[in-house]
């Protein structure tokens, strides 16, 4: 299995990324994520079922409305029974890497990224981007 440092430097090295999980309330860590993205310059979407706009940034409605999903990223800030039905979308989207916040997963979710082969490329163990996005971003320099 690939370890942590070589899954968020996968992660990092695509083009585009998306946002699931923000929402208008800035105290909300699925907000904060988004903040993350857009103070690093980086391309990114908010998906959102119902609100057209994030943090200035037109939203998509779901994950099968991204234009590349196979050069996306997806960052998950969902509690897990939604997270589950995220992990099969990315599946079926040939989504190519996956930052799961921490509280975003349970034993169900953790199961599936392991029965489906998706451990290589999705970060599941507690990992933050908000507290190790910098270091992965520095350490791809």
């Amino acid at each position: 299995m690939a370890s942590t440092i070589q899954k968020q430097k996968l992660f990092l090295s695509f083009p585009h990324y998306a946002v699931v999980g923000a929402s208008t309330d800035r105290s909300k860590f699925g907000t904060k994520v988004l903040q993350w993205y857009i103070q690093r310059n980086r391309p990114v979407t908010p998906v959102h079922p119902s609100n057209d706009e994030l943090e200035g940034i037109k939203t998509i409605r779901s994950l099968t409305d991204l234009p590349n999903p196979t050069e996306t990223s997806v960052s998950i800030i969902t509690p897990a029974k939604i997270t589950i039905n995220l992990l099969k979308q990315i599946e079926e989207l040939s989504i190519p890497a996956v930052w799961c916040q921490p509280g975003a997963t349970d034993v169900a979710c953790v199961q599936y990224i392991k029965d489906n082969g998706m451990s290589d490329r999705v970060l599941f163990e507690g990992e933050c981007i908000l507290r190790d996005g910098d270091g992965a971003l520095q350490s791809m320099l």
